[in-house]
């Protein structure tokens, strides 16, 4: 990390070299971590983690970011000891009720994807709610991954097209990646550019799986509630330093 932050300590803390990525995810890691390294209750990590969040979203809309889509409750973190899942689920009511009037006044549109089905009714209420609600705004587009998992999401549609196979509305043999990867959680959307993942994890943790084919990713170290608007430059100036090849060569290279 040190090197890494060493070959872009030039770059101001306002600036990107270039094109900010248009779809940015984020595998926001760490809250409870943070919370230990302080000794404080793992709740105040969350609610850390919670707050940096909408830092995060406005830094991203300020430097242009059009679509930012956050991991933030997988289909494995229902196995997270029970307390915690409570704790998480009311962080989740508080943003929903208080939050949506300065999601509003931003042009923020927030929408869910994911299996809701396992979550309290109030709660599927709320984010039916707040989508409808923000529906307009066009600013950002923000996502919020819950009850999600990139299997889930694969198997999910491969169901829809079996069932409408089935019934005659759809030819197998017509089913291309283009036609499949439309009825995903996220195939109204461009595909990721970046995928930023906090807390020092090297993994997918079984997220957007079909969706990063071509996503650039960008792993630090830092836990998810310290990461601020610095660390998002650093990381958007080492993604605009990146040739995106998609599997071709470069001018370069071909030379």
């Amino acid at each position: 990390m040190a090197a890494r932050l060493k070959l872009i300590d030039s770059v101001p803390v306002r600036g990107v070299p270039g094109p900010p990525p248009r779809h940015l995810a984020i595998v926001m890691d760490g809250n409870h971590r943070w919370a230990r390294a302080r000794r404080l209750p793992g709740a105040s990590g969350h609610r850390a983690g919670a707050k940096n969040l909408k830092l995060v979203a406005q830094a991203c809309a300020d430097r242009g970011v059009e679509f930012l889509t956050l991991f933030a409750f997988s289909t494995e973190n229902w196995q997270r000891p029970k307390r915690e899942v409570v704790l998480l689920l009311d962080l989740m009511r508080g943003v929903l009720t208080d939050d949506i009037d300065e999601l509003n006044r931003k042009h923020v549109r927030l929408r869910f994807v994911g299996e809701r089905s396992r979550f309290p009714v109030d709660l599927q209420q709320l984010m039916e709610r707040a989508e409808w609600a923000t529906r307009a705004n066009r600013r950002l587009h923000l996502t919020i991954a819950v009850n999600y998992g990139g299997r889930w999401d694969i198997a999910h549609t491969a169901r829809t097209l079996a069932r409408a196979a089935r019934a005659g509305d759809v030819d197998p043999d017509e089913i291309s990646e283009e036609s499949f990867g439309r009825h995903l959680a996220l195939g109204d959307l461009p595909p990721p550019d970046l995928c930023i993942r906090t807390g020092g994890e090297r993994r997918l943790s079984n997220f957007l799986l079909w969706d990063f084919a071509y996503t650039e990713f960008y792993f630090c170290d830092d836990y998810w509630p310290d990461f601020d608007e610095e660390r998002l430059d650093h990381a958007f100036a080492d993604f605009g330093s990146r040739q995106r090849r998609y599997g071709r060569r470069t001018t370069a290279e071909r030379a």
